[in-house]
């Protein structure tokens, strides 16, 4: 398995990967796949970009397919630009349980590591979503609250568990409440 950061020359791949994603688990996403499904291979493309990005994605590949990703999104306000969202975690069915999604923690917070001015990453994960909630807890992830009925679907509503990581940085103690979490 190969897991990099993906290009626009990924975005065709990526965007089907994607949308199959919404569509298997419409529960584990705020995006659905008819208001994706009809954005342009440009926005796609846009959301790979190389550096500076608002929003860095890698994939994992297995004999060149791509199998899964993740996407770190990035805040440029002064006051918030030392965390970052993690988002859009997804393996496809057929590569789940082989190691995969354990790579891509690797691999985007290896990302994350490389951005010096980067010391926290957030992300939430759908209330009931525990294989995601014990990938991100494996990942170093700690749960700090949920947000009750945070999206509505035709399930009903669903809350969503709030979880954050310290990068390495901020685990050596290089701002207040280093290494503590809540």
């Amino acid at each position: 398995m190969n897991v990099r950061r993906l290009t626009p020359a990924d975005a065709a791949a990526y965007r089907a990967l994607m949308l199959s994603g919404y569509a298997a688990h419409p529960d584990a996403f705020t995006a659905t796949v008819e208001e994706r499904a009809h954005l342009p291979l440009a926005w796609w493309e846009k959301r790979l970009a190389a550096d500076p990005a608002p929003e860095i994605v890698v994939g994992a590949f297995v004999g060149g397919e791509l199998v899964g990703t993740a996407a770190l999104r990035l805040n440029e306000r002064p006051k918030t630009r030392h965390h970052a969202f993690l988002f859009a975690v997804y393996v496809a069915r057929a590569h789940t349980g082989r190691g995969a999604g354990a790579a891509l923690m690797q691999g985007i917070l290896a990302e994350a590591e490389a951005r010096p001015w980067l010391s926290v990453i957030h992300l939430t994960v759908t209330e009931g979503n525990e294989r995601a909630k014990a990938l991100y807890e494996r990942a170093g992830f700690a749960t700090f609250g949920v947000e009750p009925y945070a999206v509505l679907d035709e399930a009903g509503y669903r809350g969503k568990v709030h979880m954050w990581r310290p990068l390495s940085r901020l685990q050596q103690g290089t701002g207040r409440d280093a290494g503590e979490r809540v």
